[in-house]
């Protein structure tokens, strides 16, 4: 059922109100999608698996125990890490790495790369 008139009227007057009163909130709301949270967790999995790896091979010479406790923060991060690439799926993934491929990683450093270049280069005569 659509709004009537009066209705877009008032959904438009709170709208700008809102963008008025908070505009970190709606620049925050318009940037997260649904997959937002699977993302995080995923990467939150990952810095686990990687924490369980480095306690695995740093005790295995001195605790069994320690190593074997190192293996199961591997196993449940890794088991962490399926669950939400199940809830992020196949539509999830291509939206996530589509941010990446459109130039997020390089908005995301800004241009070091060029900068670093630039800085290093050497005026020849």
């Amino acid at each position: 059922m659509p709004l009537s008139e009066d209705e877009q009227r008032i959904l438009s007057e709170i709208e700008q109100r809102l963008y008025e009163s908070d505009p970190a909130l709606v620049r925050s709301v318009g940037s997260t999608t649904v997959y937002t949270h699977s993302v995080r967790q995923l990467k939150w999995a990952t810095a686990t698996f990687i924490l369980g790896v480095a306690i695995m091979v740093l005790t295995l010479s001195t605790s069994f125990l320690a190593a074997f406790g190192g293996f199961l923060v591997m196993l449940g991060s890794a088991l962490w890490f399926e669950r939400n690439a199940r809830k992020l799926g196949r539509v999830g993934m291509q939206q996530a790495t589509s941010h990446i491929r459109g130039g997020g990683i390089r908005d995301a450093f800004g241009s070091t790369g060029q900068r670093m270049k630039d800085r290093f280069k050497r005026d020849e005569p």
